[in-house]
């Protein structure tokens, strides 16, 4: 692929993976409750479900959801109450040290089906896949358009996978501090605040 291209490709691509949202926050809440290697494991969850969007907009399915205002609404409403579902849990999440301990015990398989839960359940995600990543296809290129369409959506996993782990070490870090009952309960009752406002504003979305 064109090496210019791509120089205008990986922070544009990269600032669409860092911006705070949903999945990024439960990353970083992760890691401060579970650890570093879990959250980023876990962090998988999202990109399977973003590997299924990447697909979906190159075989040019994402079209139903464009026109179909049914179906943008029953998955809209599905995000949010999942959204809201894992903002409550946040809220009542006992702060105890003995409770954040065998919180640690929690299986990284449901973290990672939360992550994607959380990455599907957003109807506004898969209309990013096909408004940016076509910007980026050369038609006149030599390379197919199938074939250039597999390489950025990978390469857009990969800088997906690089937000995880920035967000994750960023809990990791603060892992100590959150172990304390009062910061726990401050930094578990803005996550739950932030999820809630995300699943608003997922309310709020509408089609392109």
């Amino acid at each position: 692929m064109d090496l210019s291209l791509l120089a205008l490709f990986v922070p544009a691509c990269f600032a669409l993976n860092m911006a705070p949202g949903p999945n990024n926050l439960l990353s970083l809440n992760n890691a401060s409750r579970y650890g570093l290697r879990i959250a980023c494991v876990a962090g998988v969850g999202r990109l399977l479900a973003f590997a299924g969007m990447i697909v979906l907009a190159a075989m040019g399915l994402a079209v139903v959801l464009h026109t179909s205002e049914y179906l943008f609404l029953t998955i809209k409403l599905l995000g949010a109450a999942y959204l809201f579902y894992i903002a409550w849990q946040l809220w009542r999440a006992p702060v105890a040290a003995a409770s954040v301990s065998a919180e640690r015990q929690a299986g990284t398989l449901r973290l990672a089906r939360q992550e994607f839960l959380v990455a599907a359940g957003n109807p506004k995600a898969i209309l990013i896949f096909t408004a940016f990543l076509p910007q980026f296809v050369q038609v006149s290129s030599p390379m197919p358009v199938s074939e250039q369409f597999a390489w950025l959506g990978g390469l857009f996993l990969v800088l997906e996978w690089l937000a995880i782990a920035i967000y994750a070490w960023l809990g990791a870090y603060l892992q100590r501090w959150f172990n304390q009952p009062g910061p726990r309960r401050l930094f578990n009752r803005v996550s739950a605040t932030l999820l809630g406002c995300a699943g608003l504003g997922l309310l709020a979305a509408r089609r392109a």
